[in-house]
């Protein structure tokens, strides 16, 4: 952008490269709704009223206002490389997003956001990231890296580095890990915002949290929870993924003295919802048909996201903004009819204009390093009663019940009468295959089993079912495809679906990738599975920093005390 340019475009010396009449926009500082005109040039707004434009579009009396910003995403959980994600998204509305590259992080390290930053260049909406504070996660777990602070610190000088990711190991934080520290002092001195991640925590140990600087929170699941940390100077993202869906408990705390500092956010969402009811829009028009007054809906999807991370050139319409722009005609069903990328035209009517290019693809590094034949998945039986995790629909978080051991011929076996199916989480990365095992109850598989190597946020393998031969032909087809998902049963594999970027995304459309996934849900389905989502339940069975009882391939985790545990008890 050059700024003689503009300015002199601004002033009206100087034709702007497209004006935007019959326009009413809305107005994100204001709270107004005002007719008008919006010149363009370079790509920034230049100003309002008349201009001499190249380019003169009349919008005809439809709304025009920022483009949305999704505050915290993980590009991942789509399945969908960040080109295909972007085709999926800019249709919505969404411009901008900040996503935070954990998930391949912490499969491929400092390579995997490299190649999360190559692929973001040249895309039809800005992607900007948050390094991840936590690779790994925990050390209970083999992960296919590790990041110190050293590590990222050359990071923090790439102009899409806004923020240090969400800080999962809250234990870390409140108890002065040393690594922990470091990473936050290095945010702190680089004056990036850090995002949080302290699920239930409260009283004192928030406290402790929050006086370290960590700003953000996206794990609020009550009202009273996303309130007390309101009350101590968080911002509060409202999360509406697949998985997790928080936007009725928390609407609530929406109000006149807080919506400034609460955005929304996705976190994790699955094709089949980006396709069948969209982005940072789907949340907005819930918010609305809920009763939020639309300008304030969309205000915590641009410039509440926009000003928390310091991004002082997006998330409202004004002269020195980028012109990431979307185009609707009714308030109250805010559904993008056009949407517009640093002054350009990316998508119409729900689909990306056709002079749209996808960029040149990225090489990605190689993940998997199993040997199928390694795969083991007997337990002996060393006691009659055991730790059971119970998955939750539509919830990331778990239960622990104690359960009677079904055992045949000394090993303990699944107890399908009683939705007692067995798992593991199997090592992909250093060739050991050193497995944990344990048993699941909620998925209601009947027969067969279901694997993945999306498991969050080591992802190892995955695979829950209800025999051991099952459970190995799933993981062997997982391990096959260099990752994915994969559905078997009578050994035979019924369904899969390729990821073989990092065993987390596919390089194919996002209508592709759900066909795929909707026929590996749908077999798991015809198997007993009454989860809608089977795979992303099974996904966060992994995952040690949200409580109550997870596995990894170390075996069972008790989050709540942090630490890993017998099997039987």
């Amino acid at each position: 952008m050059d700024l003689k340019t503009i300015i002199a475009t601004a002033r009206g010396d100087a034709p702007a490269d497209l004006l935007l009449t019959g326009a009413r926009i809305v107005n994100v500082f204001s709270g107004r709704i005002v007719q008008g005109s919006v010149a363009i040039k370079d790509g920034t707004i230049v100003g309002f009223g008349d201009h001499e434009a190249a380019e003169i579009v009349d919008l005809e009396g439809r709304y025009l206002a920022p483009g949305f910003i999704d505050a915290h995403v993980h590009i991942e959980s789509s399945m969908a490389c960040i080109t295909e994600f972007a085709r999926a998204v800019a249709p919505c509305g969404t411009t901008t997003v900040v996503a935070d590259p954990h998930e391949i992080a912490n499969v491929l390290g400092a390579a995997g956001i490299e190649y999360m930053l190559r692929s973001a260049e040249d895309q039809p909406m800005d992607c900007l990231f948050a390094l991840p504070s936590c690779v790994p996660a925990t050390d209970m777990e083999t992960a296919g890296a590790r990041l110190g602070a050293d590590d990222l610190e050359p990071f923090f000088d790439h102009p899409r580095i806004v923020a240090l990711a969400e800080m999962m190991n809250y234990p870390g934080v409140i108890f002065g890990d040393a690594d922990v520290l470091a990473k936050l002092n290095l945010a702190r001195s680089r004056r990036r915002a850090m995002d949080g991640h302290a699920p239930g925590v409260s009283g004192s140990q928030l406290h402790a949290y929050t006086a370290t600087g960590i700003a953000s929170d996206h794990e609020c699941t009550r009202a009273e929870e996303a309130l007390e940390k309101l009350e101590l100077g968080m911002h509060i993202m409202v999360r509406e993924g697949t998985c997790a869906r928080n936007l009725d408990a928390l609407f609530p705390v929406i109000g006149e003295h807080t919506w400034r500092r609460m955005m929304w956010c996705t976190d994790d969402r699955h094709p089949h919802d980006l396709l069948a009811h969209g982005h940072v829009d789907d949340i907005v028009r819930k918010a609305v048909a809920k009763g939020l007054d639309p300008v304030r809906a969309i205000c915590m999807g641009t410039l509440n996201p926009a000003d928390y991370f310091g991004i002082a050139d997006a998330g409202a319409i004004a002269p020195g903004r980028k012109a990431n722009l979307v185009v609707f005609s009714d308030l109250a069903d805010i559904r993008a009819e056009m949407v517009f990328h640093r002054g350009r035209c990316v998508a119409e009517k729900g689909k990306m204009h056709p002079a749209v290019q996808r960029p040149e693809a990225v090489n990605v590094p190689p993940s998997m390093n199993l040997d199928a034949s390694l795969l083991d998945f007997s337990i002996p039986a060393k006691g009659t009663r055991m730790r059971v995790i119970r998955a939750i629909a539509d919830q990331v978080v778990t239960r622990c019940e104690i359960k009677e051991v079904k055992t045949e011929n000394g090993l303990a076996v699944a107890d399908v009468a009683n939705d007692v199916i067995k798992m593991a989480v199997v090592d992909r990365y250093t060739g050991e295959a050193r497995t944990g095992k344990g048993f699941v109850a909620g998925l209601g598989l009947q027969s067969g089993a279901i694997a993945s190597s999306v498991a969050h946020d080591s992802h190892n393998i995955i695979v829950a079912g209800t025999d051991d031969a099952d459970m190995r032909a799933a993981a062997a087809a997982v391990v096959e495809m260099k990752g994915g998902f994969a559905v078997a049963c009578d050994g035979k594999t019924l369904a899969t679906l390729p990821l073989p970027v990092a065993g987390l995304m596919s390089d194919r459309p996002v209508a592709t990738v759900r066909q795929r996934m909707d026929a590996a849900i749908a077999a798991a389905k015809e198997l007993g599975c009454r989860l809608s989502d089977p795979f992303m339940t099974l996904g966060f069975l992994a995952l040690p920093v949200i409580p109550d009882l997870k596995l990894t391939d170390q075996g069972l985790v008790d989050v709540t005390r942090f630490e890993i545990v017998p099997l039987f008890v």
